[in-house]
Order: C-alpha cells, then structure tokens, then sequence
C-alpha cells in the first residue's frame, strides 16, 4: 500500500495498465510534454515514449474520433478531456458512436476506450469549468460512467475502466486531485465497476453520493448529533448498484442522495424513484435530494461556496427530515432565492 495524492494514483493507475498491455495508449492536450494539465499522466511519456503518449491538438471531436477508431480496431486509447464542459463538442463520438458499436455491429466490434474529464467546482473556475455534467451521459446505453472520490478507487476505478471492453467515462472531482490517501496498488486494487463502497455504518439513514459528495456526507455523518448514517459511494454511475443502496434503505428506512449537480435532471433522481418504486414499503419518511440549486456554478468564492452542498446543509437537512418526517425545503426555497 502507497499514499499518494489522487492525481498521482491517477497517473499510476494508467502507468500500471500500459506496463501490463501494449495496446494501451493515452493522449489528450498537453498529457504528454507537461504530464497532463493537472499531472495525472506525470512521468508516462518519459517511460513509454511518444508514440504511446500523444500531446494533441485543441481538437476534441478530431482525438475523440480517433480514440473511438483505435479502440474499434485493437487499441485501448484513454483520451483525456482537459475540462468536461469541452467534451460538448465530442460528445457525438462517445455517446452516438463508441456507446453504439457493440450493438449497431450484431457485437462484433467492440469500443474499449477510456474518456477521462476532470470535473467539478470549488475552484473558483468559473461557471464554464465548473460543472460536473453526468446528465450528458446518464441514459446512453453501452456507456459506463465512474466518478472518483479519492486515491483509493481513482487507482482502482481507472484499471479496471481501461480493462473494460465497453466505453468508460472516468470522471474526476478536480478538488481532490491534490487530497492524499492510502491506495492499494496492483491487481488487488482494482475494483469492479458497477459495485458500491459502504464507508461508514448507520441506523437511521442511508446517505449516497459519489465524487466529491462522499466526503461531505462522511463529514456530515461524522458530525452529526443524534443520528447515524450508513455513507454509500456509489462509485459507478451507469450502471449504479442497486443491490446495494436497496438493502441499506430497507435497513434504514430514510434515503437522502446528495449531489453536486443541480436539482433539475441530476442522477439522484433514479436513485430515489428506484427506491420508491421497489421498497416504499421499507420508507419511514420520504426519499430526498441535497443538491446545488438551478443556477450556474458562481465565480466568486462566497457564493461558490454557498452553491456546493456543505456537510453542515447535508447534515441540517437530514436532522429536519428525521424530526419532522417531511422533505425539508431547499436553502433556495426557505431563503425565497430565484432560480
């Protein structure tokens, strides 16, 4: 076992994949010469040279195109996506063709291609490098989506994404590339996608999240006076773990999904009508969602702050909800802001 920060994880994680298979290659703007934007391919062109890993254009649909051509036709690319707002002019290459192949070929070709995008606020990055975006990627069948919330599944969720024979979006809080942790290297850790991690045990609510979500409800549950959380990281968006998140609220019989997206089309959405449709009778108050309201991400540090759910709203909101046993109202909403 290692510490390391989650960018280095990053970066190892692809490093340990391109030693063990040659037809693994990465490449992306400024990932090779600089060691990526944010250093999470730090080192891997001085190991495994240029033809592995590629410095690109400012041009996401053209290496987006290629990545999905290389993955048809034997290579496993990972592309990364300075920004995700910038996948937006890609975003047909990944969800209209790689997540289509499989099928559209009666499964005889298969896509296994990697897109990689930092993501996130709480920065100060501003309302166009801010956002989170899974709702551009949520409900494209063929498609796997891994968001990471540390060291620890960033190094494990990125093997096993690269080994995957589907496309696989990997996104990335950018908040936490700098948070150090313990991770557990080789093949011991990787982790399946599709499966959930319970960080922390409770009775009176189950709390999931993913990104950088899990350690505000960590926090939140930590905190806490006079409740007790079971703190699901759903890890995989698409295809989310039922089993998991079912058996907690059947336990628990409250579910608050927290979210750093807005209210309006977020992932939590699923979580809570899957719930309702199949354990209503498990329920003891109503499912509810803590999420950043429908506004865009602010620039200024006050309000970006107040745009992000804080472990101390998540931790209010789930107190009114146990004391009351009603949905809270929004901060938005008690505040009579406009959104």
């Amino acid at each position: 076992m290692a510490r390391m920060r989650m960018n280095q994880a990053i970066a190892a994680a692809i490093g340990d994949e391109m030693r063990e298979n040659p037809d693994v290659v990465t490449f992306g703007e400024d990932v090779a010469v600089a060691g990526g934007p944010f250093k999470t391919s730090d080192g891997l062109l001085e190991e495994f040279g240029p033809l592995r890993v590629r410095d690109t254009p400012i041009a996401e649909m053209g290496f987006m195109g290629a990545a999905v051509g290389a993955a048809a036709t034997g290579l496993r690319p990972v592309a990364e996506i300075m920004f995700v707002e910038f996948l937006g002019v890609a975003l047909d290459q990944l969800v209209t063709e790689a997540a289509k192949f499989n099928y559209l070929s009666g499964g005889t070709v298969r896509v296994p291609m990697v897109m990689r995008a930092s993501v996130g606020a709480g920065l100060g990055f501003g309302c166009q490098h801010s956002q989170v975006m899974e709702s551009w990627m949520v409900g494209s069948p063929g498609l796997k989506i891994v968001v990471l919330s540390g060291p620890g599944n960033a190094y494990g969720l990125t093997r096993a994404a690269i080994r995957d024979d589907n496309p696989v979006a990997v996104l990335e809080p950018r908040i936490l590339y700098a948070v150090r942790g313990d991770v557990t290297t080789g093949v011991e850790g990787i982790i399946p996608l599709g499966q959930a991690a319970t960080l922390a045990s409770g009775d009176d609510i189950t709390l999931v999240s993913c990104g950088s979500t899990v350690r505000t409800c960590l926090a939140a549950s930590a905190d806490a006076g006079g409740w007790t959380a079971d703190v699901i990281d759903l890890q995989t968006l698409q295809p989310w773990d039922v089993e998991a998140v079912l058996s907690s609220v059947e336990r628990t019989g409250r579910l608050a999904v927290v979210e750093e997206c807005p209210y309006s089309g977020g992932w939590g959405a699923d979580i809570v009508a899957k719930v309702v449709s199949d354990s209503f009778g498990d329920l003891k108050a109503p499912p509810i969602r803590i999420t950043a309201p429908d506004v865009h991400v602010p620039f200024g540090k006050e309000l970006e702050q107040r745009y992000l759910p804080s472990s101390e709203y998540v931790g209010a909101q789930v107190s009114e909800l146990l004391a009351t046993g009603e949905s809270p109202p929004h901060w938005w909403e008690r505040d009579g802001a406009l959104v």
